[in-house]
C-alpha cells in the first residue's frame, strides 16, 4: 500500500502527517518552535527551526505510522504564507524570517503602491499591498538593513525554504506565491511589471508550479536526516489556507470553509477571478489548477483565545496539565456558563492589527462593556463571540460578491469546540458542518501529493474519494436574532474607536525612545 506525507510549516509548529492512499490518517507528529517579537508589531522566526522541526516531525510521523520512508509515494508541503526568507549566494539565511503577522511595513506598502501604481497593482495581483505580504518585507530590508539586502540572492516563502532543504530546488506554487504582491494572479506567473518597477531581480524568485506538480525529489542528504527515501517526489503543495481548503474539500463552487486557527479565514472556491470592489478580501490562485479562491482573513482568531489562556488562565493550564487534558476545553466549558451575548461584553479581536474587513495594522483588541457583573466565563465567551463576529464580516462580503454559499465547513482548532461551532453557526446564520477528517493543511498537502504521485487523476477527485461531512448543527433562531444586534454593535465600536488606534500606535512608537 502506498502512503503519502503532508508537511505543514506552521506559525507555532511544523506538523508531519502520514495517510494511506484511501485518505486514512495513520501517523502524525508536530514539533514546536518559538516566535520572536523584538519590537512592537514585529514577528520573526528562525528558518533553521522550521527545518529542524521538519526532520523531527517526519521521523516521528513515520515511526507512529509504523512504516519506512521507502513506503512514502509522495510528499506535499504547506505552510504559513507571506513570510520572507532571505538567502545569500550560498543559500545561507541572512536574517530571521519576517512573518505574515508582522506589521512593520506600512510605509513600504505605500512606497510600492506609488512606485507601481495602484491600478497596475490591482490588475496584476488582484489585491492591495498589505503589511503582511512579502514584497513590502523585501523593500523594508532595502530601506532599513541595506547591508543585509546587498547579500540577498534568493527570496523564499517558509514552506519553500523547507522544500529547498528537502530537494535542493528553488520552487514555489501558485497559491502561496499569490500572497507575495509579486505574482500576476490572473496569469499565474511572476509579474515582470511589478518586479521591474521595484527594481527587484526576477532571478531572486523561485520557479512557480501548480500545486499538484512535482517540484523536485528528496536528496540523499535530506533522506539521511528525515528517514525518507532518496528520489521520493515532492509536489508544489499549497499555502496553508489553500492546502487546508483542499483538506476540507473546498474544491467546487458553493462549498465554503471557515477555519479558526491562529488566524481566522473564510475561504470560497472561484471558477474565475473575482475581486471585492472595496478590496477587503484576498483573491488568490487556488491549489486546484486553473481555479482561484477568495478569502477573508482576520489575524487573531484562535490567537485571541491563546492570548487569554496564556495571560489569565494559569489555573486552567495547571489543572489541564494535572489531568492530561486540554486547557481550551476547560476554558470553553467556563464560557458555556455565560449567556448569549456575554451580558453586554463585546471583544474586538484585533490583537495584531486586522485585514478583513479593516486592513489596518494599527487596530488593537478591546473589551467593551466590562462591569462588576462580568467574570472569566464572560471574557472567554466574549472572545469566542468576537471572533465569530469578525468571521461573519468576511462571509457577508463574500456573499455580496455574488459567490454561492450552499454549505459551510468548519475546520481548525476552533472547530473542535462544539460551543464555538454553535456560536459561529448562530452568529452567521450558516450551519457550520464538520467533516470526517480534521487534520488541517497537512492533510490537503498529502492529498496534493497523492495527485502528483498518480494515485488520483485530479485534486477534486482526491477530495471526493476521501472527504465527507459527518455533523451539522442547526441555527438557533433566537440566538441568531440577538447576535445580529450584537454584530451591529461590534461593527459600530470599530468605527467609533478607529481614529484612536492611530493615536495609540504613535504613542507606542514615541515611547520606544524612552526604553
Amino acid at each position: 500500500m502506498p502512503y503519502l506525507l503532508g508537511i505543514d510549516v506552521g506559525t507555532t509548529s511544523t506538523r508531519a502527517l502520514v495517510i494511506t492512499d484511501g485518505g486514512d490518517v495513520v501517523g502524525s507528529h508536530a514539533t514546536e518552535y518559538p516566535l520572536y517579537t523584538p519590537r512592537p508589531n514585529w514577528a520573526e522566526q528562525d528558518p533553521h527551526d522550521w527545518w529542524n522541526a521538519t526532520i523531527a516531525s517526519v521521523r516521528a510521523a513515520l515511526k507512529s505510522a509504523g512504516i519506512g520512508g521507502e513506503e512514502i509515494a509522495g510528499v506535499g508541503l504547506s505552510g504559513q504564507m507571506h513570510g520572507s526568507v532571505f538567502l545569500d549566494s550560498d543559500d545561507e539565511v541572512i536574517r530571521p524570517a519576517i512573518l505574515w503577522c508582522d506589521q512593520r511595513t506600512a510605509r513600504q506598502c505605500e512606497e510600492i503602491t506609488e512606485a507601481v501604481g495602484e491600478d497596475d497593482i490591482i490588475a496584476e495581483t488582484l489585491n492591495p499591498v498589505l503589511t503582511g505580504f512579502t514584497a513590502p518585507k523585501i523593500i523594508w530590508l532595502r530601506d532599513e538593513e541595506p547591508d543585509a539586502f546587498s547579500r540577498v540572492r534568493r527570496v523564499l516563502l517558509p514552506k519553500d525554504y523547507v522544500r529547498l532543504r528537502l530537494t535542493g530546488e528553488y520552487a514555489t506554487e501558485v497559491s502561496d506565491a499569490s500572497g507575495t504582491s509579486l505574482l500576476n494572479v490572473p496569469e499565474r506567473r511572476w509579474s515582470e511589471l511589478i518586479l521591474d518597477r521595484l527594481e527587484l531581480p526576477i532571478d531572486w524568485m523561485p520557479e512557480v508550479v501548480e500545486s499538484q506538480e512535482v517540484s523536485g525529489s528528496i536528496t540523499a542528504d535530506a533522506a539521511a536526516l528525515t528517514g525518507l527515501a532518496e528520489g521520493t517526489p515532492v509536489v508544489g503543495g499549497g499555502g496553508d489556507q489553500a492546502a487546508g481548503a483542499v483538506g476540507n474539500g473546498i474544491v467546487r463552487a458553493g462549498v465554503v470553509s471557515v477555519t479558526t486557527g491562529t488566524s481566522g479565514v473564510v475561504f470560497a472556491h472561484l471558477d474565475r477571478p473575482r475581486v471585492d470592489e472595496k478590496l477587503r478580501t484576498h483573491t488568490f490562485c487556488h491549489a486546484v489548477p486553473g481555479k482561484w479562491h477568495v478569502m477573508g482573513v482576520m489575524l487573531s482568531a484562535g490567537g485571541s483565545l491563546r492570548w487569554l489562556r496564556d495571560t489569565l488562565c494559569a489555573a486552567e493550564l495547571e489543572i489541564a496539565g494535572n489531568m492530561g487534558a486540554d486547557a481550551y476545553e476547560l476554558m470553553t466549558a467556563e464560557a458555556a456558563q455565560a449567556p448569549v451575548g456575554s451580558e453586554g461584553l463585546v471583544f474586538l479581536p484585533y490583537l495584531t492589527g486586522e485585514r478583513t474587513p479593516y486592513p489596518n495594522p494599527n487596530a488593537r483588541g478591546m473589551f467593551f462593556g466590562l462591569s462588576l457583573r462580568h467574570g472569566k466565563p464572560h471574557m472567554i465567551r466574549a472572545i469566542l463571540e468576537g471572533v465569530a463576529y469578525g468571521l461573519k464580516d468576511s462571509l457577508d462580503i463574500i456573499e455580496a460578491m455574488g459567490v454561492e454559499i450552499a454549505q459551510v465547513r468548519a475546520s481548525g482548532g476552533g472547530a473542535r469546540s462544539a460551543l464555538w461551532r454553535q456560536i459561529q453557526t448562530d452568529v452567521t446564520g450558516y450551519p457550520h458542518s464538520v467533516i470526517n477528517v480534521d487534520e488541517g493543511p497537512a492533510y490537503g498537502a498529502a492529498l496534493l501529493a497523492a495527485v502528483g504521485a498518480g494515485i488520483y487523476d485530479s485534486v477534486p477527485g482526491a477530495c471526493e474519494a476521501t472527504i465527507r461531512t459527518v455533523d451539522t448543527p442547526e441555527v438557533n433562531a433566537r440566538a441568531h436574532e440577538l447576535y445580529s444586534r450584537y454584530h451591529a454593535l461590534y461593527q459600530d465600536l470599530y468605527r467609533q474607536v478607529e481614529p484612536s488606534f492611530d493615536v495609540a500606535a504613535q504613542l507606542v512608537e514615541d515611547s520606544q525612545d524612552m526604553v
